[in-house]
């Protein structure tokens, strides 16, 4: 079995459209690659979020790998709901993609039926065109979940360490009734499941892979 921590990388890029998708979404791969590949640099940017959005995003990802690693964080501070109706949206990734060449980039899913995290898989492809582009899921209202390809195991360790810190970092999101533990841990379960494993995986969409 070939797993996500077994790719040669060197930065990978990570693109979440609010302060919390890139935890939910592949926070469990993120710790993974991050324990196995201790030289890979991580550049982390979210779109949209201001004033309390924006500082947990600087507290999360100032916490996130506990280990006083942290990645480069790139705030685009765009409203949220408005991504595919602003230019800015397109520039922010066009300029990360200058700055930050990835080997890997990790971002949203382009069948999401939130517009924002849509647009971000959109632009990602657009911008990131030498990158294994894999695009994680996020659980919502609408039931958007469909069958993803590629699947990263994690360690209960990490599926612990994941769950406490989206707890701990988001208190903005608490009041809302899909950001849920439980909800969060069940997903991950299933996808485990799928990818034959015990315990928990995150899972991903891969739209074009080049063999070489």
């Amino acid at each position: 079995m070939i797993t996500l921590a077994s790719a040669a990388l060197e930065r990978v890029v990570v693109i979440g459209a609010h302060s919390d998708d890139i935890e939910i979404g592949c926070g469990g791969t993120l710790l993974t690659l991050a324990g196995r590949h201790p030289q890979v640099e991580f550049v982390w940017a979210v779109l949209t979020g201001a004033d309390e959005r924006a500082d947990e995003a600087r507290a999360s990802a100032e916490a996130f790998f506990g280990d006083g690693r942290r990645p480069v964080l790139e705030l685009g501070g765009l409203a949220d709901g408005r991504l595919p109706f602003t230019a800015d949206a397109k520039e922010f990734i066009a300029d990360i993609g200058r700055r930050f060449p990835a080997d890997l980039v990790l971002t949203h899913q382009r069948d999401d039926l939130h517009q924002d995290h849509r647009h971000c898989g959109e632009l990602a492809l657009q911008t990131f065109r030498s990158a294994l582009i894999l695009e994680y899921e996020i659980p919502k209202y609408d039931g958007d979940l469909g069958r993803p390809s590629v699947y990263q195991p994690l360690s209960p360790e990490i599926s612990a360490h994941k769950l406490d810190h989206l707890d701990a970092h988001f208190g903005s999101q608490r009041d809302k009734p899909w950001y849920d533990r439980e909800l969060f841990a069940g997903l991950m379960r299933l996808r485990g499941m799928e990818a034959g494993s015990a315990t928990h995986a995150e899972a991903f969409y891969a739209r074009k892979l080049i063999l070489t």
